[in-house]
């Protein structure tokens, strides 16, 4: 365990003693600070100095007191004669100056201890944050991000705080409490012991009363900290809370919370004030005893006035060292409590870090051959569940390996431990002969990726979490971010073909679409420059060709000055251009100045309230019987449910001849969102769309000088900044989806398509991915992993958030970027004959078999050799052939082996139905009581069931079972049968088969033998 002093002085030993030195070098001066005001009162002002010497005396005299064998006292220095009044104030201005001298050293001292504090605490931080990425997976999962990041960044606070006090503040104030001590001694022996007694007594007293200060304090710190991992899981599960309605549940707990956090601190405030109650009190006994005492002995002539006035003046300087050294005493105990707690969290170990650097850039690759080798490794969850059981196997390495079953089973414990993930209880896992926990973390990160279930998404651009796995700290280039992506982790030689093999690996995890989708929706800047504003009419070309030559012309529209767009709205036609102020937005342009000036100039708005009314009457009546929450509304309908009643009272004040301007300007609003060949209400002919294009001509000229920034018109030779890209590229309304793959082929031909998908790049993920869909986030891990060319790739269960198509053709795009080098794929869809160089199958945690390549397609004959005798026979029977091994192992493993020999009855009809027995080996007849004597209706033989209806239907025997040879059964007990037949209806209903066929035969069976009179048996 660490020791915080011994944290302390590692770190920080050099600037340590260089200011204790500090510290040691004020003692003189503050030592003569308490001496002056001595001599200003006994020599100064009581005349003692002038006593002998007359009107002026020296000061400042230097005399060394040798004695007279080295030829007794020498002077130095005769000093300065000065008179009376010259004389205080020379000795009033050497107070002044080491006053001033004292106060440089307490500025320098506590600037070098704020500086190490913080120095320290910053090296702290870094210590706990690389212990964090060094933790056990395990282990860390104990821990809540919320608590993680509140010690890191406020817990260790404290201790950031004491760590410049932790070696020079005892120095010092232990050093300036002595000082003060020995020089009130050396005035007066009683009045020294007076002051050394009560502060002992503070010694004793204050320490004993802020113990529970102290337990308080710690309940406080790990209230506040329970406090903020409840407020962050709320945060987190938000969208649980919003989903069952628990916010009332969650607020109580909180408030809990909050009061028992009152408690502590209100206990704790009250503890704090008894304690310096108490120290103020003792502070105010001491100067009184000095005046009582000191006052005695000065009127008895055994004390001069200065020295009882110095002894007063150096007291009054003690408590102040004395009680925060004292106070250092309790924050010494309060900061080793948290810091014993801080590394017991999160296990930081006495090394020191070990820093990437140039050993990090020659991390060690795995060699190239060989096997994963695991040998009896065994995995125990924190809760004690077994789940990974004694495993030995061997993987050779470039191939592609199967490891079937769940994320919670063998296979995707044995993943996890491939990636990382989890680290073995017992056994160890080698790969080419090097110890998987002996790789160094940079060696593992590059040569290993792992995809779990649960995709992990960064707080950034898409492009950062893609190449996460690139970054490197370069320490010659400048970047604020602290790295630097290298295009040589991805196995490119530059940026250039960095992006290209960024592009690739999007198209192998299926990211290309999305990301391209999100660049042509993202604005340029016209001032950037990218080659796409500068080419954007060549562009415009292309794209209209290629729509020509696909035969898909007539989806877009091409925006034309001197032609009415009749795909886009009104509204859009009249603007001719992307709006940037608000008020232009929609429906909001018919409120407008200048769109209703224009408007009314070109009589235009008549025509346009005439529209409004129409589409009004035309919504109110479709949607009059329409639920308000149906889904209609917002797919179709012009006008919000909670808006009926608005517009019905607007058409009724119109109809009346009482509108006013807020009734016209919701009508024409309507109009504006109007698409004729859209909506199909036959409400524009071709002169209402000329006198819409004069509108549009008169108000762009207007606009031109009125409100220029308020809107981005449309120019068949310029780029329009305010449109998305997509927009910019089609210049006219269009199906998007329809003419995307047209876009990429023409920006491809131009060689222009990198700058779609490096804009779609940037599209925000939001904090753990929340802005994207669950696809899109299992997408980007993939992408993350492979684009940095991983020699073993691991994906346990990653694919489960596609349907089973999509994650087929993926899968299959990444095992061909993967050949040649090494790819485990976890899951419980994996089949043979899926193409796998080793299939390995598991059941629970235990291994099931082991295919290779060669055996797939076969009888799987190492399952077979893993297979007992009764395992084989229980497969074999008809209503056994749907379980898997593990519940056919369940049922050989509760079943009774029993031997009857010929003639034994394995049950008689009429007993309770108990147990169904599967024969191993023999024969046996099914008798029943005909009335006048046995009658065998059937004979069963090895792999037969018998005595499972009486479970089913749970009636005593229909019959008797009577052994006509040794036989060899397992008895399978009623409550795993029926166990079995409510977990597998394929099972219930093959039962349910063979109930009816063996009822059918025993009746067809007795039947024709009364009617021939044979069959009988004794």
């Amino acid at each position: 365990m660490v020791g915080l002093f011994d944290y302390i002085w590692r770190n920080s030993r050099r600037e340590q003693i260089w200011i204790l030195c500090f510290v040691v070098l004020s003692f003189p001066f503050y030592y003569f600070s308490l001496d002056v005001p001595r001599y200003i009162i006994t020599d100064a002002l009581q005349g003692r100095a002038f006593a002998e010497a007359g009107e002026t005396a020296r000061l400042f005299r230097v005399a060394l007191p040798l004695p007279d064998w080295l030829g007794g006292p020498r002077t130095l220095f005769e000093g300065i004669g000065l008179d009376r009044l010259s004389y205080l104030f020379a000795l009033c201005g050497l107070f002044l100056l080491l006053v001033l001298i004292n106060g440089a050293f307490k500025y320098v001292i506590n600037m070098r201890k704020g500086a190490l504090g913080e120095r320290l605490l910053q090296r702290l931080r870094l210590d706990l944050f690389s212990a964090v990425l060094n933790t056990r997976p395990e282990a860390l999962r104990r821990i809540r991000p919320s608590e993680a990041a509140t010690i890191i960044k406020d817990e260790v606070e404290p201790i950031g705080g004491f760590v410049g006090d932790a070696f020079v503040q005892p120095v010092l104030l232990a050093g300036q409490a002595l000082t003060a001590i020995a020089f009130i001694l050396l005035q007066n022996l009683a009045l020294g012991l007076i002051a050394v007694g009560m502060i002992l007594l503070q010694g004793v007293l204050i320490p004993r009363l802020r113990r529970e200060q102290i337990r308080l304090g710690r309940q406080r710190q790990i209230a506040s900290r329970a406090f903020a991992g409840k407020v962050g899981e709320v945060v987190e599960t938000m969208a649980e809370v919003a989903n069952h309605g628990t916010s009332a549940v969650e607020k109580s707990q909180v408030a809990e919370r909050l009061e028992q956090l009152f408690g502590i601190r209100y206990r704790l405030y009250g503890r704090k004030f008894a304690v310096k109650a108490l120290n103020n009190l003792l502070a105010q006994v001491t100067p009184f005893l000095f005046y009582a005492v000191g006052g005695y002995f000065a009127l008895a002539g055994r004390l001069d006035l200065g020295q009882l006035v110095a002894v007063i003046a150096a007291y009054r300087d003690l408590p102040s060292p004395v009680k925060e050294l004292i106070d250092w005493d309790q924050q010494r105990l309060d900061v080793e409590a948290k810091f014993q707690q801080v590394v017991e969290q999160f296990s930081l170990i006495a090394a020191a870090p070990v820093e990437a650097g140039a050993d990090a850039e020659n991390a060690v690759r795995l060699p190239e051959t060989g096997e994963i080798v695991a040998r009896g490794l065994s995995v125990v969850n924190p809760a004690g569940d077994l789940l990974l059981d004694r495993i030995s196997l061997s993987l050779p390495l470039q191939r592609h390996i199967a490891l079937s079953g769940g994320a919670s089973e063998g296979a995707g414990i044995l993943a996890q431990l491939l990636g990382g993930a989890i680290a073995p209880s017992e056994g160890s896992l080698t790969i080419a002969g090097l110890a998987l926990s002996a790789l160094p973390a940079e060696a593992r990160g590059r040569a290993i990726a792992y995809v779990g279930p649960e995709p992990v998404i960064l707080d950034a651009s898409l492009r950062d979490n893609i190449l996460y796995g690139l970054r490197r700290v370069s320490p010659e280039v400048v970047n604020p971010a602290g790295w630097t992506i290298d295009p040589r982790r991805a196995h490119a030689a530059n940026e250039a073909e960095l992006e290209l093999k960024l592009v690739e690996v999007l198209r192998i995890a299926g990211l290309a679409d999305p990301v391209f989708r999100f660049g042509l929706a993202s604005k340029l800047d016209p001032a950037t420059p990218a080659d796409i504003v500068r080419r954007i009419p060549e562009i415009r070309a292309r794209i209209r060709d290629r729509l020509i030559e696909s035969g898909a012309g007539a989806v877009v529209e091409p925006y034309d000055p001197a032609r009415y767009a009749r795909n886009a709205t009104i509204g859009e036609n009249i603007l001719f251009g992307v709006p940037v102020d608000p008020a232009l937005l929609g429906a909001n342009l018919a409120g407008h100045a200048l769109t209703r000036q224009v408007l009314a100039d070109l009589g235009l708005t008549e025509t346009l309230t005439w529209i409004g009314r129409r589409i009004a009457a035309t919504m109110l009546e479709i949607f009059r019987d329409i639920a308000p929450g149906h889904v209609l509304f917002e797919q179709y309908s012009f006008i919000a449910a909670e808006d009926f009643e608005e517009y019905r009272d607007a058409l009724t004040r119109v109809e009346a001849g009482t509108a006013g301007e807020a009734d016209r300007a919701r009508l024409i609003g309507l109009s504006l969102l109007y698409v004729e060949p859209r909506h199909r209400l036959g409400l524009l002919d071709e002169a209402v769309e000329e006198r819409i294009l004069a509108a549009r001509a008169a108000f762009r000229k207007r606009a031109s000088t009125e409100s220029a920034h308020a809107i981005a018109f449309y120019d068949p030779e310029h780029y329009c900044p305010a449109a998305p890209l997509r927009e910019n590229l089609l210049f006219g309304p269009v199906a998007h989806a329809a003419a995307d793959e047209v876009i990429r082929d023409a920006l491809a031909e131009l060689g222009l398509d990198g700058e779609i998908y490096r804009r779609g790049l940037e599209q925000p993920a939001g904090y753990a991915g929340r802005l994207l869909f669950p696809v899109m986030k299992a997408q980007i891990a993939l992408a993350r992993c492979l684009i940095k060319q991983p020699q073993l790739l691991i994906l346990d269960n990653a694919l489960g958030a596609f349907g089973r198509t999509e994650a087929r053709q993926i899968l299959g795009r990444i095992r061909a970027a993967m050949a040649g080098r090494s790819l485990v794929v976890a899951g419980r869809e994996l089949k043979l004959g899926d193409g796998y160089d080793l299939h390995i199958a598991f059941e629970g945690p235990r291994l099931a078999a082991v295919r290779p390549a060669a055996a797939e397609g076969q009888a799987p004959v190492a399952e077979e050799r893993a297979d007992n005798d009764e395992i084989r026979v229980l497969r074999r029977v008809p209503i056994f052939a749907g379980l898997d091994t593990a519940r056919l192992k369940l049922l050989a493993f509760t079943a009774e082996r029993t031997v009857f020999a010929a003639g034994d009855v394995l049950f008689r009809q009429g007993d309770e139905s108990d147990a169904a027995y599967v024969l191993l080996s023999g024969t046996a007849d099914v008798v029943i009581d005909a009335g006048d004597g046995p009658l065998r209706v059937s004979q069963v033989a090895q792999n037969a069931i018998v005595g499972e209806m009486g479970l089913v239907t749970d009636d005593p025997r229909s019959a008797s079972v009577v052994a006509t040879s040794e036989i060899e059964a397992l008895r399978l007990r009623k409550d795993v049968f029926l166990a079995l037949l409510a977990e597998f209806p394929q099972m219930a209903l093959s039962v349910t088969r063979l109930m009816v066929k063996r009822l059918r035969d025993n009746a067809a069976s007795a039947g024709q033998q009364e009617r021939s009179g044979s069959g009988r048996s004794v």
